[in-house]
């Protein structure tokens, strides 16, 4: 993999079936290959992910919005 920077951010409206569903695509990712990739402008970005990872989660619960994040690090 290249030393260049590579970031992207996505934020879109899903029901929550769907949302779960990418979830799970990107978590069988992980698990089957290894990797996960993103493709932009004909270019694909394959990102490796090692054995061994640091995993956060993060459940903020307000009165207008609740939030559920989940990290991956290494």
């Amino acid at each position: 993999m290249s030393d260049e920077l590579f970031e992207h951010k996505t934020k879109t409206q899903h029901t929550r079936e769907e949302a779960a569903k990418r979830i799970h695509e990107l978590a069988d990712a992980i698990a089957r290959h290894n990797e996960v990739s993103y493709v932009e402008n004909n270019k694909t970005v394959r990102v490796d992910i090692p054995d061994t990872v640091q995993l956060k989660i993060e459940i903020e619960r307000g009165t207008e919005e609740s939030e559920l994040e989940i990290e991956i690090s290494w």
